[in-house]
């Protein structure tokens, strides 16, 4: 039988209670810290308020992200945002380097370089060369090093490896091709929209009641959407509705009827026009394909 949604574990670290996360957070640990006593299985949980990059220097595995299986293979370096839904399955005696950063620090990071903030947009797996292997695991070993003692400019030594890392990644993955920064305005706009949708999405609210309670008009709100997250208003409350959908379908023992109530449809036969419009296969045919 499915756990309810709230059994998926919401962890500190992987294994440690929920607490706050202090401005600035960083953290470095062996791959083998945590994989190794748990027979080399992370079972599914999130993290609220930490990212995740972990370069993995020898053997691989499968990582699942809110339902989706990635195999990746040595050298790759995979990036799990806050808030998403993971769990792994490596190769027995694989090596690697867990890299933990504060969701604000990710956050002010992206606010200097908006490139930045594109890298943890969705859990992937990023390949690597033997170039970019080598080079991670030198700013992980200076990471260490500057982690282990307190000196001057500390912050910025870690910070300087942080960004080797993160740029080095952010072009290895071929993601630096972005349009042109956006006005602060529709930015803004764009900003506000996420977190009404983040706050409100099972209340299934129409572009007209955004747009309102967001001071904007139609047309602009449809404008700043295109420009700065390229989907439209509709399209990113379809994309988080749908985000919950496959969440409570995969980690919860509900009905599709009750998942369908639960996210905001009064339908549940529109309800499940509409998730196989968008995931290609009915809810019961994706949660049966996953083990349902």
């Amino acid at each position: 039988m499915r756990a309810p949604a709230s059994a998926v574990p919401s962890f500190y670290l992987y294994g440690e209670p929920q607490r706050a996360v202090r401005e600035g957070f960083v953290h470095v640990e062996s791959l083998d810290d945590r994989s190794r006593p748990s027979e080399w299985t992370i079972q599914p949980h999130l993290h609220r308020d930490l990212n995740h990059a972990i370069l993995i220097g020898e053997g691989g595995g499968t990582m699942h992200a809110e339902g989706v299986a990635c195999a990746f293979e040595a050298p790759a370096l995979l990036l799990i945002p806050a808030g998403v839904i993971h769990g792994f399955a490596w190769h027995s005696e694989s090596r690697g380097w867990v890299i933990t950063l504060a969701d604000s620090y990710v956050t002010q990071l992206a606010e200097r370089d908006r490139d930045l903030g594109r890298l943890f947009g969705h859990a992937q797996a990023v390949a690597l060369d033997g170039e970019d292997r080598g080079a991670i695991e030198r700013s992980v070993s200076q990471m260490l090093r500057e982690l282990g003692w307190i000196g001057p400019a500390q912050r910025s030594a870690v910070e300087a490896e942080v960004l080797a890392i993160l740029v080095r990644a952010l072009r290895r993955a071929q993601v630096a091709r972005l349009e042109g920064d956006a006005p602060g305005r529709q930015a803004l706009v764009v900003a506000l929209l996420r977190e009404r949708i983040e706050a409100r999405f099972r209340e299934r609210e129409s572009v007209t009641a955004q747009a309102a309670a967001l001071g904007v008009s139609e047309t602009a709100l449809r404008l700043a959407c295109a420009r700065v997250g390229g989907l439209s208003p509709s399209a990113m409350l379809d994309e988080r509705t749908m985000l919950e959908a496959r969440r409570l379908l995969l980690y919860t023992n509900m009905s599709v009827n009750e998942i369908a109530w639960s996210v905001g449809f009064e339908d549940p036969a529109y309800f499940s026009r509409f998730f196989t419009r968008h995931a290609g296969q009915s809810p019961r045919r994706f949660r049966a394909a996953r083990g349902g």
